[in-house]
């Protein structure tokens, strides 16, 4: 168990105290929060506050963190279809509606359980839950991941996300009918100050820049390819929102009234990278899933 003192800063002032202590870099949620509450974690001068007492500017909390649980991955036969494996990479499809790595709370049927059965050997770079995870993609977005099977491929491959030099494009179904044929979103995103769940342009956010292509107007919806310089948390959505054209289908960034797709209209069709072994380099091609096809066969009709 850690021991943590916040001071409540200006800027989280009057806000519920779950909501301010989220607001900080620890990474923690509001569920966390609460929970902690609940068990007497959370304290202010000896006294466990409530949920939604309204936090003041100065005051000091005392949270005492628990220890994180020691998990173990299990290997599970998800029949992964791996597009590319050696002795050092791999790349691999992500269906749509699998998580790429095991979490507290949701340890199975994820894509590092299939890899963990499938690869003989990962990278542990990047933690015991995460093994041979370079990057990621959405839970609803289908589409290829690299893969490190060993610790200098990782190193490699990281540098080359650093560098911006991994090519990496998607297919999106976005609301609108885009009149312009390409476009280059140049814009910092950061994490939402209202909703810690979510991302959004922001001054004082990271770079990232998005370049688009349109593919195919239907009517009320255009299909483009976006292909990422940056590599920000939900970036083609929150970029494709920002310029008025949020993705068809998603429930946090796109409007109220949108296709019923459970998540958004999104796939990552093509990887390129340089192998950091072999410094050959190599790209990947996957089709557009069915449920992705026949959409947009309707929208034709």
């Amino acid at each position: 168990m850690t021991v943590q003192q916040i001071e409540v800063t200006e800027q989280m002032a009057s806000l519920r105290l779950d909501k301010a202590l989220a607001m900080t870099d620890n990474g923690w949620s509001r569920t966390q929060i609460s929970t902690w509450l609940t068990e007497g974690r959370i304290t202010r001068e000896g006294d466990v506050p409530k949920a939604n007492y309204k936090v003041k500017a100065g005051e000091v909390y005392t949270v005492d963190v628990p220890e994180e649980e020691v998990f173990e991955i299990i290997p599970q036969d998800l029949a992964l279809t791996i597009i590319y494996e050696d002795d050092d990479v791999a790349v691999v499809y992500k269906p749509r509606g699998m998580v790429v790595h095991p979490a507290p709370g949701h340890m199975k049927d994820t894509l590092v359980n299939g890899l963990a059965y499938q690869l003989n050997t990962l990278s542990d770079m990047n933690g015991e839950l995460r093994p041979g995870i370079v990057h990621r993609i959405d839970k609803d977005t289908s589409g290829l991941l690299m893969v490190a099977k060993t610790n200098e491929a990782h190193e490699g491959l990281v540098q080359q996300l650093v560098d911006k030099t991994v090519t990496r494009k998607y297919l999106a179904l976005v609301h609108g009918h885009i009149a312009h044929d390409k476009g280059t979103i140049d814009a910092p995103i950061g994490r939402d100050t209202r909703d810690r769940q979510k991302q959004a342009v922001q001054d004082n956010g990271k770079h990232a820049v998005t370049h688009f292509t349109v593919v195919e107007r239907l009517g009320d919806f255009t299909l483009v390819e976006c292909r990422l310089e940056t590599g920000r948390t939900h970036q083609i959505r929150v970029h494709m929102d920002y310029i008025g054209y949020p993705l068809a289908g998603d429930p946090k960034y796109g409007p109220k009234k949108t296709i019923d797709f459970g998540g958004q209209v999104l796939h990552a069709g093509v990887i390129g990278f340089v192998h950091p072994i072999t410094k050959k380099y190599l790209q990947f091609e996957q089709p557009l899933p069915s449920d992705f096809t026949d959409l947009l066969a309707q929208l034709r009709k």
